[in-house]
């Protein structure tokens, strides 16, 4: 091994695992870091200083707080991505931790296009050999600081409404790759008409996706539940499980799991 390269290796280990944080909680403080990851004080600062230097978060006094991707720049004043980013965000990054421990080592997976989706790539464990497949742009560049993750973007068509890629070459593309785990982001969920979304193209790759993958993840605040989007991804017997927060209610619940689906309430 050449001269440095453990301390360099564990460097990296220690910023993936810093980003990884920010992007769970939004920010980090410093006695919190030295704890879980059992370096001193010295060792954390240094590490946020180089983050900073790199403008991949802003310290503050004890800490830091996260600064958003440039990839999001053009969007900062368009006040319907916004809604979209922050509704229910405390909800999701509990749906999303909850469906990352799903993860197991060496596992293949694969993300739709979403706001609870791109929290669960956020929250994905360190150091399990993970392949992710997915066909948004926002997601590929967020986990491309993570060196212990493998990445693979399937081409296609950008979607500027969400960085998606859709049409015939992310479908041929995605018809390619056997997953071992998906998860689904929705517009809406009912019981009657199954899983829906916005859009004809996105609802089209995701069904592909749900074609491709062992077992299927539906990761959804409960605002969605009972809600009929536009277009058809697929029915309830297509997916295996489903991660909501405490708001959604007993009875909605009992209905799914009646269908024979599990339900996970965050």
């Amino acid at each position: 091994m050449p001269p440095g390269s453990d301390k360099l290796s564990k460097q990296e280990a220690r910023i993936a695992a810093i980003l990884q944080r920010l992007r769970q909680e939004g920010s980090v403080l410093v006695e919190q870091l030295c704890q879980q990851l059992d370096v001193s004080v010295h060792t954390i600062r240094r590490d946020l200083q180089d983050l900073e230097d790199r403008a991949m978060l802003r310290r503050t006094h004890g800490g830091a707080v996260l600064i958003e991707p440039l990839f999001y720049e053009p969007f900062k004043l368009d006040r319907s991505f916004q809604e979209q980013i922050g509704s229910f965000i405390n909800e999701k990054r509990r749906i999303a931790r909850a469906a990352a421990e799903l993860v197991k080592e060496g596992e293949v997976i694969a993300l739709t296009a979403g706001t609870t989706t791109t929290e669960t790539a956020r929250s994905l464990p360190m150091q399990r050999r993970i392949t992710v497949i997915t066909n948004t742009v926002n997601v590929a560049m967020e986990l491309s600081i993570r060196k212990d993750l493998d990445v693979h973007v399937i081409g296609g068509h950008l979607r500027g409404d969400w960085f998606s890629l859709v049409g015939p070459d992310a479908i041929a593309s995605m018809s390619r790759v056997f997953v071992d785990t998906l998860f689904i982001g929705v517009n809406g969920i009912d019981f009657t008409r199954g899983l829906t979304c916005h859009n004809s193209y996105e609802a089209e790759i995701n069904r592909v996706m749900v074609r491709q993958a062992k077992r299927k993840v539906v990761v959804t605040d409960h605002s969605k539940f009972g809600i009929t989007a536009s277009w058809h991804i697929c029915d309830l017997e297509d997916v295996d499980m489903i991660i909501t927060d405490l708001g959604a209610s007993d009875e909605s619940v009992m209905r799914f799991e009646q269908a024979g689906l599990e339900v996970r309430r965050v």
